[in-house]
């Protein structure tokens, strides 16, 4: 199975870019209503994740919990817990099935590392579910 059929485009996807501020990056999450985004650099390259856990820490230790404190605060300041790890767009569905057992959704890359998208646990799971109906003969 190629991984790509499971893929959200990052023409669909919320993200934030590596120059960003912190207030940036809590309004796109707002209105997206997502609790983790990919962070891109300015050429498109997958630089790492950032949740609302890490924002939320971040301005605690920086001691800065108002909005226009944020403004000041660039994103790559912020210390992040655990970055999402990426996989190829020629990467083996089990290598896919490994990341999304750790996190939400799956950065995915191509050979020269641009973001391209994502692919959520969901749908992984969604998936594995139907191989299963259909190897037992059963619907559950």
């Amino acid at each position: 199975m190629n991984i790509l059929f499971f893929l959200k485009p990052k023409s669909e996807l919320a993200y934030i870019h590596d120059h960003h501020t912190v207030r940036q990056a809590m309004e796109i999450m707002e209105y997206h209503k997502y609790s983790c985004v990919p962070i891109l650099d300015r050429n498109g390259k997958y630089k790492g994740t950032i949740t609302e856990g890490d924002l939320l820490w971040g301005l605690k230790k920086e001691n800065k919990m108002n909005m226009k404190a944020a403004e000041d605060i660039n994103i790559m300041k912020i210390s992040r817990r655990n970055d999402y790890q990426c996989v190829m767009g020629t990467s083996k569905m089990e290598d896919l099935i490994g990341r999304a057992m750790e996190q939400n959704f799956v950065p995915v890359v191509d050979d020269m590392g641009q973001f391209i998208g994502i692919i959520t646990r969901r749908d992984i799971i969604g998936y594995c579910y139907d191989k299963m109906k259909g190897h037992d003969g059963h619907d559950h």
